[in-house]
């Protein structure tokens, strides 16, 4: 790491610790050469990953689509936002972990109805509605039987 003062390329870390997101790490660094102290910034370097819709376009992961998503499907039900926000963090760490460039919307709903399946059962059929499109009552009574077995 170069110093920013006298751009002298040995530096050495002093001090690591979470940053206040935690999502990067905190590095004091002190300059061999002019002895000045700065710090730097370290952050995971992630690909982007894209969704490819129903309609076969493509735009990049927005993970507070499928929060917005749960959140409408667990409506006035017993499921706390700390429950949620774990559901989430849940789907997108399977999505991330498929180490894929591109994943279709479909794969996140059917993570998304997985794990909204065992968290509770109206929330489940709720997003199900929404996600499979039912155009009737008797695929949403399919689903239903589904889910019974």
């Amino acid at each position: 790491m170069k110093c920013p003062y006298c751009s002298h390329e040995n530096t050495r870390v002093i001090d690591s610790r979470p940053a206040d997101d935690s999502y990067s790490i905190r590095r004091r660094r002190v300059c061999d050469e002019c002895s000045k102290r700065f710090t730097t910034y370290e952050k995971v370097e992630t690909i982007p990953l894209i969704v490819i819709k129903k309609d076969d376009t493509r735009e990049t992961f927005d993970r507070s689509k499928i929060e917005s998503g749960v959140i409408r499907a667990c409506y006035k039900r017993p499921i706390s936002a700390g429950q949620i926000r774990k559901l989430v963090d849940e789907v997108e760490n399977e999505i991330y972990g498929m180490e894929e460039k591109e994943i279709s919307s479909g794969v996140i709903g059917e993570l998304v109805m997985n794990k909204l399946k065992g968290a509770d059962a109206v929330a489940y059929v709720r997003f199900a509605s929404v996600y499979r499109e039912f155009k009737d009552v008797n695929t949403f009574m399919d689903e239903l039987k589904k889910f019974l077995e």
